[in-house]
Formats: structure tokens, sequence, C-alpha cells
């Protein structure tokens, strides 16, 4: 978008300019696939260090031993689900429906969170048994692998909340 200006300075001599737009078409594209990128290498290294690490029990409890299968299917589904209601506000949004957009983004801050409590609440009783990060290098590997999922999570439901802000204050 460009618009044609004039400016008066104080020797009455008329200035012309052109004021352009200050984000190239497309400028947050880039941005956004180093984002992307940086979190995928990230999440690799720690992957591949759980991998590596996952059967150093050093004596201590495995993970057969410690983990709830409903409740690691539970948080599993509502990270789902909010993969799932955040698709549906970008299709509000794409047909121009406010309301809608901020429901479904409320609705997948609302999974977010769930997640996240579950997550505090598996971590304290994880630590509480005596099977906190220190005991293995197994555990290790767990809390820092989930650890940064959740501040992932939670920097991500920071992100929504301050977008939920700006959008509502738009026409």
């Amino acid at each position: 978008m460009s618009q044609s200006a004039t400016v008066n300075s104080s020797t009455n001599t008329n200035l012309d300019f052109l004021v352009h737009d200050h984000h190239a078409p497309n400028g947050t594209l880039l941005g956004f696939w180093l984002y992307l990128m940086s979190d995928c290498l990230i999440f690799a290294a720690l992957f591949a260090t759980y991998g590596v690490l996952s059967q150093s029990y050093a004596g201590g409890p495995t993970g057969s031993e410690l983990f709830d299968l409903p409740l690691v299917a539970l948080n599993s589904a509502f990270l789902l689900f909010s993969s799932i209601t955040y698709g549906f506000s970008m299709l509000q949004m794409q047909q121009g429906k406010k309301h809608g957009t901020m429901l479904w983004l409320g609705i997948t801050g609302l999974f977010g969170a769930a997640f996240l409590a579950v997550e505090f609440y598996e971590f304290y009783h994880l630590i509480h048994i005596g099977a906190g990060p220190q005991r293995s290098a197994f555990l290790t590997s767990f809390f820092t692998l989930v650890g940064t999922h959740g501040l992932h999570v939670t920097i991500g439901l920071i992100w929504l909340v301050t977008l939920l802000f700006q959008y509502r204050g738009t026409a």
C-alpha cells in the first residue's frame, strides 16, 4: 500500500515523496519457516537424546513402571484436539467470522491449559515418588523433553491469549 504525501517545511517548499508499507508481501513467511525449523531441530535433538538414554535406568524405575497409560492417552488427546480446534479457528477466520474464530481459539487454549495441568500433575507425582530428573539418565532425558514441550505449550498459550486480545480489538 502506498500513499502520496506532501510536506511543507518552514521555507514553504513542497517536498513530495511516496510512503511505502514497511512490510514486504509475504515478509513474515521466512521468519515463520525459520521458527518452524528451529523447533524441529530442538525437538529432534531432544528426542534423539531421549532415544539414546531411554534404557539408562541406573537401577531405578522404567517407563513401564512409572507411566499411567490412560493419563498419557488423555494428555495426547488434549494435544490432538487442540490442533483440531486451532484448525477450526483458522477456517472461521478465513470466512471472516470473528466470533467463531475467537471461540475456537479459546477452546484451543483450554485444551492447552488442560495439557499443562496434567503435565504438572505427572511431574509432581513422579518427583513425589522419588522418580525425579536426578534419579537416572532416562528420567533426566524424559523431564527435559517433556518439560521443554511444556514450555513450548506455555509460550503458545501466552501467544494465543495475546492474539485473542489483539483480534478482539479489530473491527
